[in-house]
């Protein structure tokens, strides 16, 4: 997506609540940049295969964030957990979604993310939820925008048409996406456990 897009989509949505940024048929949706939440370099060189197959859905069991600016700050949080505390290169996850509405690119459609284990982060696109979904569901802006990313996934050729979304829970020994958001995403068109 283009910085104009992209920012117009960001300004619409934050001014006119949900709905307003997908308006222009060429967005796919509002994806704040990195550069827009003030990500550290990333030292990630491990690139995907395009189109992927699978998207592992999890959440990040931190604070949840529902305006920009709190979720401009849960993102920094996450990645500066991600990289100054595990060691890793990056944020873990290719993509993060904000309370807020707002997806927030992390490593992006084409770096390998630390996501779901070394069995699947090679052949699956990562997005967490920022927040803990065990006993409340994210919000309906939240899902929206999970699935707005997801369209815009296949539109620009970064997942299969056929591509399948995973619980993390369902690929790796863990309780995430929470109960609440797992029950959700296994309604979803694409869902495969």
């Amino acid at each position: 997506m283009s910085c104009c897009c992209s920012l117009l989509a960001w300004a619409l949505l934050t001014l006119l609540g949900p709905g307003a940024a997908r308006e222009n048929p060429n967005c796919c949706g509002p994806i704040v940049p990195r550069r827009e939440w003030g990500a550290l370099a990333s030292e990630c060189h491990q690139s995907l295969k395009s189109p992927m197959r699978y998207v592992v859905v999890s959440h990040t069991v931190g604070n949840p964030c529902d305006t920009p600016a709190s979720c401009l700050k849960q993102v920094q949080n996450v990645q500066s957990y991600h990289m100054r505390n595990l060691g890793w290169c990056d944020v873990g996850y290719n993509f993060l979604i904000g309370e807020d509405g707002l997806v927030y690119e992390g490593r992006g459609w084409n770096r390998q993310g630390a996501h779901a284990g070394s069995a699947w982060n090679p052949k699956s696109i990562g997005i967490s939820f920022m927040g803990n979904y065990m006993e409340r569901a994210p919000p309906l802006r939240a899902l929206r925008a999970a699935q707005s990313l997801l369209a815009c996934g296949v539109a620009q050729g970064a997942l299969m048409t056929n591509y399948e979304v995973k619980g993390h829970r369902d690929v790796q020994d863990t309780l995430s996406p929470g109960d609440q958001l797992y029950e959700i995403i296994q309604t979803w068109p694409h869902y495969k456990d």
